[in-house]
């Protein structure tokens, strides 16, 4: 694969993984990862170092709740909450399913996370990105994430203030890899990569 999943953390160091579904603090009420991670095609990741750049020199870091999803954990949330205005369907599958999105919000330089307009995975009003009943703050932080994501290329969903996806993983097959089968593979990617003694950029 040219394009495999990698660890964000592998090219944007100082991100702020908040990953609620590898916790029972979620819409699910389960964990349903393994462990707290953020995953995506190294294509989507390397353009999501760029918003990092972006944010890091304004101030700010990005705090990330998800990125790529197993198709089996996406069957489950369409079980508890079949609104395809918010989860998308799993017949179809939806960009998390490719390894092309990420839901997103801003922390400050410290990592302490900065208020915007809902909690994550509110599937309420809040949750649009166009809320007029946001803070100004709140609206501030949004159209500070929103433009350093947009300037690296992303695209944003109207349902949902923290989704972006990646366009160019459009027609990315829909995976159900486990996290401990991927954290398995890279590795052992790095340590071939290590023995070689070649230097690969992520």
């Amino acid at each position: 694969d040219d394009d495999p999943l990698i660890d964000v953390r592998e090219i944007i160091p100082d991100v702020v993984v908040d990953v609620r579904y590898a916790t029972a603090d979620n819409f699910l009420k389960e964990p349903v990862y393994p462990f707290p991670a953020v995953y995506l095609r190294r294509s989507t990741a390397r353009k999501l170092a760029k918003a990092g750049r972006l944010l890091r020199s304004k101030g700010y870091r990005l705090r990330l709740f998800d990125g790529y999803r197993p198709l089996s954990v996406q069957k489950r949330m369409w079980e508890i909450k079949p609104d395809a205005r918010y989860i998308a369907d799993p017949k179809r599958g939806s960009w998390h399913n490719r390894g092309g999105a990420v839901d997103a919000a801003l922390a400050d330089a410290s990592g302490r996370a900065l208020e915007m307009p809902s909690d994550y995975d509110d599937f309420s009003a809040k949750a649009a990105g166009g809320y007029e009943g946001a803070s100004p703050a709140a609206k501030r932080h949004l159209s500070i994430l929103r433009d350093a994501m947009d300037s690296a290329g992303f695209r944003s969903l109207k349902e949902e203030w923290w989704h972006y996806h990646d366009p160019e993983t459009r027609y990315h097959p829909l995976l159900d890899v486990g996290f401990e089968d991927l954290r398995r593979a890279r590795g052992a990617r790095s340590i071939d990569r290590r023995e070689s003694g070649i230097i690969q950029r992520p």
